[in-house]
């Protein structure tokens, strides 16, 4: 039985069915959307409060997204 997360596994399919390229782009596209929507989190995330963190619920929420989505991409 193998632990392979299934992300890896689709992978590996699309590289040996020759669709590699396309996958790469589809990843290279994704993670500028990415880096845009956490400069925009990080901006709501201060909202209102200069360059600092504010603590209102839609600061909140951004940062919770945040360190979401860094956490997920360690």
């Amino acid at each position: 039985m193998t632990t392979q997360p299934e992300t890896l596994r689709l992978a590996d399919e699309m590289e040996s069915n020759g669709e590699c390229m396309s996958a790469a782009a589809e990843l290279r596209r994704l993670h500028e959307v990415n880096q845009e929507l956490l400069a925009a989190l990080e901006k709501l995330a201060r909202l209102g409060n200069g360059g600092h963190y504010g603590n209102s619920e839609g600061n909140t929420l951004a940062r919770a997204a945040i360190a979401k989505a860094e956490g997920e991409a360690k």
